[in-house]
């Protein structure tokens, strides 16, 4: 079987509004492949690929295995040298593969490449995080991460100082579209299918750096991305999902069991406050 540089894995769900501008801004050529799996669309997605991008494989799982599990089956059917994991809100800029291969190429110290992020208006979109702890969660339930955004204590998590007009070594990036040596996951494993929606990117980006592994943030390399838009429709329940897999991620790495309650309050804080102000209109 011939031997492919690039596989790009797209995991969707009810992502009939995006799939096809997606897919529509990734170059076909032969040493790519792209891999769609559906986790149980009941919308037009998976028709959508089947008939407009009859080049695309297209897998279809009976029901929504979760993000970490359907990864995790486009990482192990792949065969490029590089795997892209893309999200089906994103839109690739000109030459994106070709310049993060070229990137690569010329850095063989580098395991996981972050490209710069923008927002449908062209705006930079934050993508980089630190790693989360304790200390970090207290500055967020508190609220003096968004008094003080850009203070090196209560800002850490966010990290809004980051200059994104620069290459650098990173700790977390988005994996909205993030790509890495094929080596990487046979080095680390592969996804955490115990943090099905949230967090598995961070757990995985944990176990990588753990290994001595570089992350670098790339900014020739752009991608459009919508944010949220198949989790926005079903907020309320995310808000959950995420408060949910951030305590698995502590009690995994941190010990902190007894610090369910806390987690519990932060998510119905937040639900509250997306509640005023998605169904009642207060700014």
């Amino acid at each position: 079987m011939k031997e492919l540089s690039l596989s790009i894995v797209i995991v969707t769900y009810q992502s009939e509004k995006e799939i096809g501008e997606c897919l529509a801004t990734i170059p076909r050529k032969e040493e790519y492949e792209v891999l769609v799996i559906d986790n149980g669309s009941f919308d037009q997605t998976p028709e959508i690929v089947r008939v407009k991008y009859p080049w695309v494989r297209l897998i279809r799982n009976r029901t929504n295995l979760g993000y970490a599990r359907a990864n995790n089956q486009g990482i192990k059917m792949s065969r490029g040298e590089y795997i892209l994991l893309l999200n089906p809100d994103t839109r690739l800029e000109k030459d994106f593969c070709e310049t993060v291969i070229r990137f690569m190429e010329g850095n063989p110290q580098v395991s996981v490449l972050a490209p710069k992020m923008l927002n449908p208006d062209g705006t930079v979109q934050d993508s980089i995080r630190e790693f989360p702890d304790y200390s970090i969660l207290l500055w967020e339930i508190t609220g003096l991460a968004r008094l003080f955004p850009k203070s090196p204590i209560f800002g850490r998590w966010r990290m809004k100082w980051f200059d994104y007009s620069k290459i650098q070594e990173v700790p977390q990036p988005m994996t909205s579209a993030l790509l890495f040596r094929r080596k990487v996951f046979e080095e680390v494993g592969l996804f955490d299918e115990s943090f099905p929606i949230y967090y598995n990117d961070v757990d995985l980006l944990k176990r990588i750096k753990g290994k001595g592994l570089k992350v670098f943030y790339f900014p020739s390399a752009v991608v459009i991305h919508k944010r949220g838009a198949t989790t926005r429709l079903f907020w309320k329940r995310m808000i959950f999902e995420q408060h949910k897999s951030m305590y698995h991620y502590f009690a995994k790495y941190k010990k902190g069991r007894i610090f369910y309650p806390l987690f519990l309050f932060a998510a119905i804080l937040r639900l509250l406050a997306f509640y005023l102000v998605k169904e009642r209109g207060i700014a």
